[in-house]
């Protein structure tokens, strides 16, 4: 699964790239897009015959080296990279395991955050705690069916929660790619698999947007809501992850201005 997963990523990332882009001459109409594998391998400084099994998902030996070598031939960026060396199975660290279970601790910290809005995601973005104030942006997940509370589920399948979001595309577009670049580590498990088939079957757009092989890391920033009864709210959110790597995390989402402090105390009070 692993290898195919491989050989998908590097086949989009080659089909994304015009000669052009990279220095080398055009050589007039192409019968698919983008470079030619025997035009990476030149700009890698690798074998034709080589890259051409790597592409293939062959069970062939990678060096991090050669791997550097064909990121830069591929024009990937740190997140890319960092998910191509996942894929390949070189000079990553073994991953560590999501913790399953909501501890006092944890549960205490979210409810004591009253005025900030704020949940528990691990990498495959299942919903597994959330304080009152998140329910009040986003909707009472309490209502849904466990299958259901999945931050990528939602954000393509429920027209409830889609309404919340101020910016829906840009917010499909990284919860996707974020997902994908996380797979890289879990893509024989079977919660994973079963997760992405039910999107693909479910939604045409995610459909459309897995098949890009796109990937981000997962970082903090800020979003935008659409909120009912208060309007527009801009928020910061900040990760506090709960292990060494990206899994499990608590997300807290603050107010971006004094205009959106206001709106979150209307919201506390009700």
């Amino acid at each position: 699964m692993r290898r195919q997963e491989l050989a998908a990523f590097l086949r989009s990332r080659r089909e994304r790239i015009s000669p052009e882009q990279v220095g080398l001459p055009s050589t007039g109409r192409r019968r698919t897009p983008g470079l030619r594998r025997e035009e990476v391998a030149q700009l890698a400084a690798v074998g034709v015959t080589w890259y051409t099994w790597l592409e293939q998902g062959r069970d062939i030996q990678v060096s991090g080296q050669v791997l550097e070598a064909v990121s830069r031939a591929l024009l990937l960026d740190p997140n890319e990279r960092e998910h191509l060396y996942i894929l390949a199975g070189a000079g990553h660290p073994t991953p560590s395991k999501d913790c399953p279970v909501i501890t006092p601790a944890v549960r205490q910290m979210l409810d004591q955050m009253t005025l900030l809005p704020s949940w528990v995601l691990n990498s495959r973005y299942d919903i597994l705690a959330y304080n009152e104030m998140c329910v009040r942006l986003l909707g009472d997940f309490d209502q849904l069916p466990p299958e259901d509370r999945n931050v990528v589920w939602l954000i393509f399948t429920n027209q409830a929660y889609q309404a919340r979001w101020l910016d829906l595309e840009a917010a499909q577009h990284q919860v996707v790619a974020r997902l994908r670049g996380a797979m890289a580590d879990h893509v024989a498990d079977p919660a994973w698999k079963a997760l992405v088939a039910r999107l693909r079957h479910a939604s045409p757009e995610f459909e459309e947007r897995w098949l890009r092989h796109e990937v981000l890391g997962r970082g903090n920033g800020n979003k935008g809501f659409l909120h009912p009864e208060v309007g527009v709210l801009r928020m910061d959110y900040t990760n506090m992850w709960f292990g060494p790597r990206e899994g499990t995390r608590l997300v807290v989402y603050s107010p971006s201005d004094e205009e959106g402090r206001a709106k979150l105390e209307r919201l506390a009070k009700g």
